[in-house]
C-alpha cells in the first residue's frame, strides 16, 4: 500500500509533472535539430529554425534598402512613378527606401494576421509558420517589387505612418528591455540566488555606475568642449539628474529594489544620449566627431554595418520576448505549446521595417542622408533624447506602480 500510495504521490505531484514536460519539450528540440537545416527549411518542422530565417529575411530587406538609398539613384530614376520627384537624388533614395520599407511591412503584417492567436504546434498555422519556404521566398521578391509602381502620394502617407510604427517598436523594445533588466534582478535577489550571486551581483553593478560616469564626463569632453554646446549640455546633465534619480527610487526603503537595477538601465539611458548626440548633423559646431563621419573611410563603413546588425538583432530579440507582454505570465505550459508567439513575433518585425526606413532617412524625407550614414539628423537626435526620457519615467513607474495600486487596494478595502 505504501509503495502504491508513493506511485500516487508522484503522478500528482505538480513539480515533477513540469519537469517531465520540461524534459520532454527539450528531447523534441533535440530531435527536430538532429535534421539537416535543409530538411527543416523544406518540411518546415522547426519553429526555432523558422525565427532564424524570419530574421535573415529581414536582414536581406534591410540591406537592399540600404542599397536602394546609397546606390539605386540610377535605377530609379528609369521608375516612372519616382519622375515625379522634386527633391533629386535625396527624394529618390528615400522613397526608394520607404517602398523597400513598404513592402517589407506588408510581408511580416500579412505573417501577423495569418500566425496571430496560434497556440498548439502542428496546427495549420503552425506549419504556415514554420513552413513554406519556397512560397515566402517569391511572395517577398514580390513585395520588394510591387511598392516601386505605387503612386508617390501612397508612399508619402506611409512615411507619415511608419513614424507611429516606428514609435511603437521603440517602445515595445524599451519595455522588453526593462522586463529582462527586472527579471534578471528578481532572480539574483532570489533565496535560491541571493548569497551565491551577492559578490557577481555587487561587481556588475560597480562596474555598471563606473561605466556610466566615465561614459557621461566623455559626453561632456567630445560634445560639449565649450560654454554655448548649451544644448548638449543640457542632454547630457539630464541623464545625470535620471541616473541618479532611478538610483534613488530604486533604493528607497519603501521599493528596495537593489543596485542592479538602475545599474543597468543607467547604462542603457547613457547609451540613448551618446547615440542622439552622435545623430547631430555634421555641421553642428559642438560634434567634434561629426569631421569623422563625413569620410566614408573603413571605420564610418564598419560603425554603419555593426548599426545596421545591432537594428536587426535587437528587432529578432525583441519578438522572440512575448512573454514579457502576456497578462497571465504564470500559466503552466503543455508540451504542445508554441515556443513563442507567432503573432507578436511578426508584428514587431512590421514595426522594425517601418523603424529601419526612419533610421535611413533620419526620421526625415526631406533631408539629404549621405552614403555610409544611418540615424543622422535633429529629427533622430530628439528622437532618441524623448526615448531616453521615457525609458526612465517607464523604468520608475515600474517601480512604483505596484506600491501605489497596493496603498490604493488598502484605502479601498477599508
Amino acid at each position: 500500500m505504501a509503495a502504491i500510495h508513493d506511485e500516487q504521490y508522484k503522478i500528482n505531484d505538480p513539480e515533477l509533472q513540469n519537469n517531465k514536460r520540461s524534459c520532454h519539450r527539450k528531447t523534441s528540440y533535440i530531435e527536430s535539430m538532429q535534421h539537416s537545416f535543409c530538411s527543416q527549411f523544406l518540411t518546415g518542422s522547426n519553429p526555432w529554425m523558422a525565427r532564424y530565417v524570419y530574421g535573415l529575411i529581414f536582414l536581406v530587406m534591410t540591406i537592399f534598402a540600404w542599397g536602394i538609398r546609397d546606390y539605386g539613384g540610377g535605377l530609379l530614376k528609369e521608375i516612372e512613378k519616382l519622375k515625379d520627384c522634386k527633391g533629386g537624388q535625396t527624394c529618390l533614395g528615400t522613397e526608394g527606401v520607404l517602398r523597400v520599407s513598404l513592402g517589407c511591412f506588408i510581408f511580416y503584417f500579412a505573417m501577423f494576421l495569418s500566425t496571430a492567436g496560434t497556440s498548439k504546434l502542428n496546427e495549420a498555422r503552425d506549419s504556415w509558420h514554420s513552413g513554406w519556404w519556397i512560397t515566402k521566398i517569391f511572395m517577398g521578391i514580390g513585395l520588394m517589387v510591387f511598392p516601386f509602381f505605387i503612386p508617390n502620394k501612397v508612399i508619402e502617407v506611409y512615411g507619415e505612418v511608419a513614424h507611429f510604427g516606428a514609435g511603437v517598436f521603440l517602445l515595445i523594445q524599451l519595455i522588453s528591455i526593462i522586463s529582462f533588466i527586472t527579471w534578471l534582478n528578481d532572480c539574483c535577489r532570489s533565496e535560491k540566488y541571493s548569497e551565491r550571486c551577492y559578490i557577481q551581483v555587487t561587481l556588475i553593478s560597480l562596474a555598471a555606475y563606473i561605466i556610466c560616469i566615465t561614459g557621461i564626463i566623455l559626453m561632456y569632453i567630445w560634445y560639449a568642449p565649450e560654454l554655448m554646446c548649451v544644448r548638449n549640455i543640457f542632454f547630457i546633465t539630464m541623464t545625470l539628474v535620471l541616473l541618479h534619480l532611478m538610483a534613488s527610487v530604486s533604493l528607497h526603503t519603501k521599493i528596495n529594489a537593489g543596485f542592479l537595477t538602475p545599474g543597468l538601465m543607467g547604462l542603457y539611458i547613457v547609451y540613448i544620449c551618446w547615440c542622439a548626440l552622435r545623430s547631430e548633423p555634421p555641421t553642428e559646431f559642438c560634434n567634434k566627431k561629426a569631421e569623422a563621419a563625413q569620410k566614408e573611410d573603413w571605420l564610418t563603413v564598419i560603425s554603419f554595418v555593426i548599426a545596421v546588425l545591432a537594428m536587426v538583432i535587437a528587432t529578432f530579440s525583441t519578438g522572440i520576448d512575448s512573454k514579457s507582454f502576456q497578462f497571465r505570465k504564470n500559466e503552466a505550459q503543455s508540451d504542445d505549446d508554441v515556443p513563442y508567439g507567432y503573432g507578436f513575433f511578426h508584428f514587431v518585425f512590421a514595426t522594425g521595417a517601418m523603424y529601419f526606413a526612419m533610421l535611413f532617412i533620419g526620421w526625415n524625407s526631406h533631408q539629404t542622408m549621405k552614403k555610409w550614414t544611418i540615424d543622422v539628423g535633429w529629427a533622430s537626435c530628439w528622437v532618441r533624447i524623448v526615448n531616453e526620457w521615457l525609458a526612465a519615467c517607464v523604468y520608475i513607474w515600474m517601480l512604483v506602480a505596484p506600491h501605489v495600486w497596493k496603498k490604493r487596494q488598502t484605502v479601498e478595502s477599508t
